[in-house]
């Protein structure tokens, strides 16, 4: 069973809490991930498994108002082939630094009501001839389709489209909207 185990939500003391979970790392039944936070992975014959870059950051940011950025967005939506060097993620606060992680700071409070995939489609609109490179109809569909399936709410982008402050997003989320219409 995989999972993150945080140490300030085990039972005991905060000294015997850390000395326990301090104690499952050496015997290799947990990985060390930052302080106070660990990871329990399926144990294979090489070793345990370790958790991905981006099951961290949202692990340490928590899922509201924080997702994917860049081209770290582009892949979410499937628009890109560029594989980038950190994972990139938006998010409202930033924290301590996450090995692999960039992160963008963002001041709009509308996001904390998006959810990942919400946050990287404003984060592509951003820059899209930049970050799309399968093209404008390419996102347009992908966009169509994940209404569809309710991946995404047009009502809650719309919300935190008005809000951001790069007028690029906003004049990119009502060329979007446009042609979601035209077809």
């Amino acid at each position: 069973m995989r999972s993150f185990v945080h140490v300030n939500r085990l039972p005991g003391t905060a000294t015997a809490a850390r000395q326990a979970a301090s104690r499952a790392a050496r015997n290799g039944e947990l990985l060390p991930v930052r302080r106070g936070l660990y990871y329990r992975g399926a144990k294979t014959r090489y070793g345990m498994t370790r958790p991905r870059v981006e099951e961290i950051a949202r692990e340490v940011l928590g899922e509201g108002g924080s997702g994917p950025a860049g081209y770290s967005a582009a892949r979410e939506w499937g628009v890109t082939t560029q594989v980038p060097s950190s994972f990139h993620v938006a998010t409202l606060w930033t924290t301590d630094p996450i090995e692999g992680v960039t992160q963008h700071a963002r001041r709009n409070k509308e996001r904390a009501k998006l959810n990942a995939k919400e946050i990287a489609l404003l984060e592509l609109l951003r820059a899209p001839d930049v970050y799309v490179e399968s093209g404008w109809d390419a996102l347009v569909d992908r966009v169509r389709g994940a209404l569809a399936r309710r991946e995404v709410r047009e009502d809650a982008l719309r919300a935190a489209a008005l809000g951001e402050r790069n007028a690029t997003v906003r004049k990119s989320f009502d060329k979007l909207i446009t042609d979601l219409v035209a077809e």
